[in-house]
């Protein structure tokens, strides 16, 4: 079994290191001193940036995302951020592997997250056509196969395995927040919508070892993909009517908002808003607590510059809480003062009620 030693949380600048690592990604690209490997290596722990430049880059023509490496590395600070430089770099048998060291778990076990979405049609779903499509959908072994082991995307949120489940039901559960705050909304189709409207990033990405697109995820993208996972079910549902069905595809194919962020269609009612921005609020929050967990044992304020959200964050520091209520094992609406028990210790109450002190 391959003992693994250095994990990319604890390399720093200045560091040598030699280890072994999981590609996460694996481009060629072209300087002028020749071609060059850009690399993403990856741990439980997370991912860094590698490069390998020639001739170094010439003797491995066959890198691909998944593989497992053995490499010897320089760490270095670049634009912000720890990467490597590669000077070694061997091939290892991934069958040798504890796969837990190199894959980031789940927050979440899936199938408690699966069990809450059902839960969640089961609670709020009252109209029969609604929960009979979610049932169908949700207990087809197919899609129930595709959905645990999913991540939310490739790199930027969620990306790890339950991921998608975990936007969903993170999704899920703003939209019905936000339809008792506007009670006017269709809380039913938006949960429905919530559920469904990343359904095909289950079949645009690959899990597992590696996250890569598919043949069809490249050509087709995940809304057209839900939707024809979604279509053979809408049309079997009894008592549906066609204008619900039409707006819930709707739903799906706005959710990305504006045409420049891939939305086939831009939100045309209140609905397909509350959905986009749902979406948007959950990834963008999943991205910052990835940005804010590099901080983490650190006393820097400023994160390094996230990319995908083209800008640095800070770690602001928090309103102090409240302090804990202190509780008594005595009852009484006094028993909080000093000499309540001195001054008439007959008066104690022996029900043994905790309560906060001070309280009324």
């Amino acid at each position: 079994m391959i003992a693994k030693a250095v994990y990319i949380r604890d390399i720093s600048p200045g560091q040598t290191i030699q280890d072994y690592f999981l590609l996460a990604e694996a481009r060629t690209g072209q300087s002028r001193n020749g071609p060059y490997w850009s690399l993403v290596l990856q741990d439980v722990s997370g991912q860094m940036e590698a490069k390998i430049w020639s001739p170094l880059s010439q003797a491995h023509p066959n890198l691909s995302a998944g593989q497992l490496v053995q490499v010897r590395a320089q760490a270095a600070n670049y634009r912000d951020k720890c990467q490597l430089t590669i000077d070694q770099l061997a091939e290892a048998d991934i069958a040798e592997a504890d796969l837990s060291e190199f894959l980031p778990p789940s927050p979440v076990e899936p199938e408690v997250l699966l069990t809450e979405v059902e839960e969640l049609c089961r609670r709020e779903l009252t109209h029969k056509p609604w929960r009979s499509l979610m049932k169908k959908i949700l207990n087809d072994p197919e899609i129930r196969g595709r959905l645990l082991p999913a991540t939310g995307a490739k790199a930027v949120h969620h990306a790890y395995a339950g991921g998608l489940l975990e936007h969903t039901l993170a999704v899920a559960r703003t939209c019905l927040a936000l339809s008792t705050l506007y009670p006017h909304l269709d809380r039913q189709i938006l949960l429905v919508a919530a559920i469904l409207h990343d359904l095909g990033k289950a079949w645009e990405l690959t899990s597992g070892l590696s996250c890569e697109y598919t043949d069809e995820g490249r050509l087709l993208g995940h809304i057209q993909l839900g939707l024809a996972r979604i279509e053979p079910f809408l049309a079997k549902t009894k008592d549906l009517d066609e204008t619900l069905a039409l707006h819930l595809k709707h739903l799906i194919i706005s959710h990305h908002g504006e045409y420049e962020f891939g939305a086939p269609k831009r939100p045309k009612t209140p609905e397909a808003f509350i959905l986009h921005f749902a979406d948007n609020i959950d990834a963008k929050m999943n991205t910052l607590a990835g940005a804010y967990a590099e901080l983490e044992g650190t006393e820097q304020s400023w994160t390094p510059f996230q990319r995908y959200l083209d800008r640095y964050l800070y770690r602001a520091q928090r309103t102090p809480a409240p302090p804990a209520p202190v509780f008594s094992l005595l009852g009484g609406r006094d028993s909080h003062k000093p000499d309540a028990r001195k001054s008439d210790p007959d008066k104690i109450d022996d029900r043994f009620l905790l309560l906060p002190l001070g309280s009324d």
